[in-house]
């Protein structure tokens, strides 16, 4: 993309395809998950009539719905498929709606590297002081904590790269162009199940 380009990127080629790269493992993670819940609950029922137990399996299931929800948060940010409320910023144009962009995307920062902040001293203080899961299987706390971290340092990133993108001229990355015809508003409600 060349440097006139609104959609270009501040980062050098090889950092934002890492960053991009990052966006992407981590959406593909919580794809894991969410058949890892499949799997499990599918383990669940069809043991119970076969009088099999699933040890621990519903607390490996809320992990890993957990782990589901924050590591899908940087991709879905990134995609532009996370819901946004823009009844307010979609009334404006031209520089004062970059600057809305920027105070909502700095705010937003703010708040996700707070809770990142949060969520890895709380990792850190499960494994130091060795916390241990109440359940059946005494899982050490920081090993699924440690998705629940990473959803939301990897949603800092993605909020910080977009903060950065839109602060140097470009446009939105997360927010989909309008559509030019009835048949990719048809496409775009398919696709996002509307």
């Amino acid at each position: 993309m060349s440097s006139s380009d609104p959609r270009h990127s501040v980062f050098p080629e090889w950092l934002r395809k890492s960053l991009d790269g990052l966006y992407l493992v981590s959406g593909w993670l919580a794809g894991l998950f969410l058949i890892s819940i499949f799997l499990i609950m599918l383990a669940l029922s069809a043991g119970r009539p076969l009088g099999i137990d699933v040890p621990a399996g519903d607390d490996f299931a809320s992990w890993a719905m957990a782990a589901t929800a924050f590591l899908g948060l940087a991709h879905t940010f990134r995609s532009g498929e996370m819901i946004r409320v823009g009844l307010l910023i979609e009334q404006v144009r031209g520089r004062p709606r970059q600057i809305a962009e920027i105070l909502v995307l700095a705010i937003g920062t703010a708040a996700a590297l707070y809770f990142a902040w949060y969520a890895f001293d709380m990792t850190r203080t499960s494994y130091r002081f060795n916390d241990l899961a109440q359940g059946v299987v005494a899982m050490p706390l920081w090993i699924p904590q440690l998705a629940f971290c990473g959803g939301l340092v990897i949603l800092a990133i993605a909020l910080v790269d977009e903060l950065l993108h839109v602060l140097f001229g470009g446009l939105p990355r997360y927010e989909k162009p309008a559509p030019e015809s009835a048949e990719e508003v048809i496409e775009r409600a398919i696709q996002s199940g509307a």
